[in-house]
């Protein structure tokens, strides 16, 4: 069907999309949401998540519009998402609803979109699947659908079906120097930019500290290594400070507060970057870099492997409780977290090196 035709068939022209939860989740919605705005220049789309998130949508597609709320106090509960949803709609003339969250607040909207007859789409999300993947006994370690193949089907079943057209925040490029100056100078000759952000919500899913010490240790030993520390919170700011004290190149980015546009183009000028199974591997993924991503409680069959990463970059060990969790907020019924434990840093930093084409073996360290 020619792309005209299929514009048409739709019937809508302001079609609103919610997603609220935590950022990496938002940040899965981006090449879904950007590839329907592409595919449907015709329609204009209002995008609504909470506040803190609605900066990461660089270069918006024209007929994309971000509205971030505060949901603690100006929205709270559904009295909250009533007048919300009064208020989007006189503002911006909703006639269809696209829930990607599929919670109690959405679905309030959802709700008050049908008894005003408007048309609603809302995610799948497979629970079926995943309490059978992370079920402790008789798993059925078959991977699922991916959210972002979620969220397109979201779409799609109101005929705005998303193209491929989304490369990247950047596209296929990168950000100016300029665009992150607050942070670092721009790369000197001969230098490798890793970033490295070893926290997460969770404690499934975090590597322990002394452990990924060692791989920032191992790194920085490398001439010409630059490591980036991407993270947020008191904790956090002071393991990286006595990281950044004791190591070679190695900077914080936890002590300022830059934002999503400004650690966003720094992401994209960076070589590669260790993660958790946490926002970050996504944010990473949005400004195509490859990501060495480390997961413990969960599992990549869950879904949420990062946007277009390959797969030999995902290090976890084949242990038969694991997925426990789909997101990595259960208590380890071993109670050794052996599934992050085990990972050896030598390991994660020798992929580090395979993705920089430097020849060394850390393992002999």
């Amino acid at each position: 069907m020619a792309k005209g035709k299929e514009n048409k068939t739709h019937g809508l022209s302001n079609v609103l999309v919610l997603r609220f939860s935590a950022i990496g989740d938002v940040a899965m919605t981006v090449p879904a949401l950007y590839g329907a705005c592409h595919a449907h220049p015709d329609v204009r789309f209002v995008f609504v998540t909470r506040e803190s998130m609605a900066s990461i949508f660089l270069n918006a597609p024209a007929n994309l519009v971000v509205v971030g709320v505060d949901l603690k106090t100006k929205y709270k509960g559904l009295g909250g998402m009533r007048r919300l949803f009064g208020e989007l709609r006189r503002i911006y003339s909703i006639d269809a609803v696209v829930d990607l969250h599929d919670v109690i607040r959405t679905k309030y909207i959802r709700l008050l979109a049908s008894l005003k007859g408007l048309k609603v789409s809302r995610i799948h999300k497979g629970r079926k699947g995943k309490h059978a993947l992370t079920r402790r006994n008789n798993k059925v370690m078959l991977p699922l659908e991916s959210s972002r193949s979620r969220y397109r089907a979201t779409f799609s079943r109101l005929g705005l079906a998303p193209d491929e057209s989304f490369t990247g925040l950047f596209g296929e490029g990168k950000a100016p120097a300029d665009d992150f100056k607050a942070i670092t100078p721009p790369r000197g000759e001969g230098e490798h930019w890793v970033g490295i952000a070893p926290f997460a919500k969770h404690q499934g899913k975090i590597y322990p500290p002394e452990l990924m010490e060692e791989v920032v240790s191992r790194l920085s030993g490398v001439e010409g290594m630059r490591i980036f520390l991407f993270g947020g919170g008191e904790h956090e700011r002071r393991v990286f400070s006595s990281w950044q004290d004791k190591y070679r190149g190695v900077k914080s980015l936890a002590d300022g507060r830059y934002g999503f546009a400004t650690e966003l183009a720094l992401l994209s000028n960076l070589d590669c970057m260790v993660s958790m199974d946490s926002a970050n591997m996504h944010l990473a993924s949005l400004v195509d870099i490859p990501v060495v991503s480390l997961w413990g409680a969960t599992h990549p069959y869950c879904g949420f492997k990062g946007w277009r990463q390959d797969e030999d970059n995902i290090i976890q060990l084949p242990l038969t409780c694991r997925p426990c969790s789909v997101f990595g907020d259960r208590p380890c019924y071993r109670g050794d977290y052996l599934c992050l434990n085990g990972i050896k840093p030598a390991v994660v930093a020798d992929k580090v090196l395979s993705i920089l084409e430097i020849t060394r073996d850390l393992t002999k360290q």
